[in-house]
């Protein structure tokens, strides 16, 4: 009787011979793996056109993993030699070292709607803030802080595309996907201190 153990280690041999296969045939079009970060694992893939996913955790959310396979197809495969690039600007922007990601994102499978904002939302610089309505404005919906602000919060690709930058209308922080804690540790290290409640006046302080 096979045990668990022995279980395991076949099913391992089984998805590599599955991974070596669609790399043979051209069918791995997405590589992913999880990176080490200070604010713990990230998960990231990159596929042809770019970075198209960062999450923080060591797994997919469910939504993002839809994405990519309805984009690619099911050549969604671990590879990290592919995510050398994006890791290395990662490693070097936690170190104070880079402001800006020379690596492109990739937006393929979000509404045009959903692409406008979150291309806006990467020219916003490292540093500054902007509001929900400003950024709504700046992608060419003004009135639409609201649905605005859902893609932000919705972003697939944090960090890169700095969705941390972008506060409420009052100077709160707003809300974050990695949550709150996460928000205020990318913006002290972009900024330094962080005021506890946030930015009380808008004044001079949005980007």
């Amino acid at each position: 009787m096979r045990t668990a153990g022995a279980a395991h280690d076949a099913m391992a041999d089984a998805r590599e011979r599955l991974v070596a296969r669609a790399r043979r045939e051209g069918l791995a079009a997405v590589g992913y793996s999880v990176l080490d970060s200070p604010l713990g694992p990230l998960w990231a893939a990159v596929g042809p056109n770019g970075v198209a996913v960062i999450t923080y955790d060591d797994e997919p959310g469910r939504n993002d993993l839809a994405r990519l396979v309805r984009v690619y197809g099911p050549g969604v495969v671990p590879d990290r030699r592919r995510l050398d690039a994006i890791a290395r600007e990662l490693d070097e922007y936690f170190e104070g070292k880079r402001t800006r990601f020379a690596t492109p994102v990739d937006l393929r499978g979000l509404t045009p709607f959903q692409q406008r904002v979150l291309r806006t939302l990467t020219k916003v610089p490292f540093g500054d803030l902007t509001t929900y309505g400003k950024l709504a404005q700046r992608a060419g919906h003004e009135g639409a802080s609201r649905a605005t602000g859902g893609v932000v919060g919705s972003n697939p690709i944090p960090i890169v595309v700095p969705c941390h930058r972008v506060i409420a209308s009052d100077g709160t922080l707003g809300g974050y996907s990695g949550g709150l804690g996460v928000k205020r540790r990318l913006l002290t290290l972009e900024r330094g201190t962080v005021p506890e409640g946030g930015w009380p006046s808008r004044r001079g302080g949005e980007g």
